[in-house]
């Protein structure tokens, strides 16, 4: 998304942008690269996801990672100098950082996730709950306008098939055909004759 300051558009991150730089080093640090995996970042509308080929320490789970704990870098090497340039300001705190920059943005907690040989880590712009809510709002709405599509198409041309208003709708026929059944209960439609010679009538109200 972008906001507008006077005249200057200024874009501005859906998730922080230093959770995400923490993601990446995380999977940079820690990587197996014995394996020839390459990381792999997911790019979807609402979530961001990041996953490398590795390994936990032994006896640790994904929960140790909310919580203070010690650096053990599955890359010494690399993360001694990452450290040096900078970019890992403190041993220990990047899984924590990420959790507060979204946490202080009012975006849900990332997931973390292990299932070994890979470590995921996922941003979400909503929960679950908002995600469900969402989506059912939106097929609410697109089966209103599906509704009204259909009335529109047939008091043009009442023996109009389901194949030709699937075609201009641009849905299933079986999509039509349980809106058209709809339509038929709300007692706003209804068919006269056969399949192959009737035609369609709307009730006007």
């Amino acid at each position: 998304p972008a906001i507008k300051t006077n005249i200057y558009r200024v874009e501005e991150y859906t998730f922080p942008e230093s959770a995400l730089r923490e993601a990446l080093i995380n999977a940079v640090v820690h990587k197996d690269y014995s394996s020839g995996n390459p990381i792999q970042i997911s790019v979807y509308d609402d979530k961001i996801m990041f996953w490398n080929d590795g390994q936990l320490p032994e006896k640790w789970t994904v929960d140790k990672l909310k919580q203070k704990h010690s650096s053990i870098p599955y890359n010494p090497d690399i993360a001694s100098t990452f450290f040096r340039a900078g970019m890992i300001e403190a041993w220990g705190r990047g899984t924590i950082k990420i959790l507060a920059e979204c946490k202080a943005k009012g975006l849900p907690e990332p997931i973390f996730e292990y299932d070994q040989p890979g470590f995921w880590i996922t941003f979400n712009d909503k929960t679950d709950n908002q995600r469900l809510n969402s989506n059912s709002e939106s097929s609410v709405k697109g089966s209103v306008k599906s509704s009204v599509k259909i009335l529109k198409l047939i008091k043009e041309n009442n023996q109009i098939t389901i194949p030709e208003l699937a075609d201009n709708i641009k849905i299933s026929t079986r999509a039509i055909e349980k809106q058209i059944d709809k339509l038929k209960k709300e007692n706003k439609l209804k068919r006269v004759g056969g399949r192959k010679h009737g035609n369609w009538k709307i009730i006007e109200k």
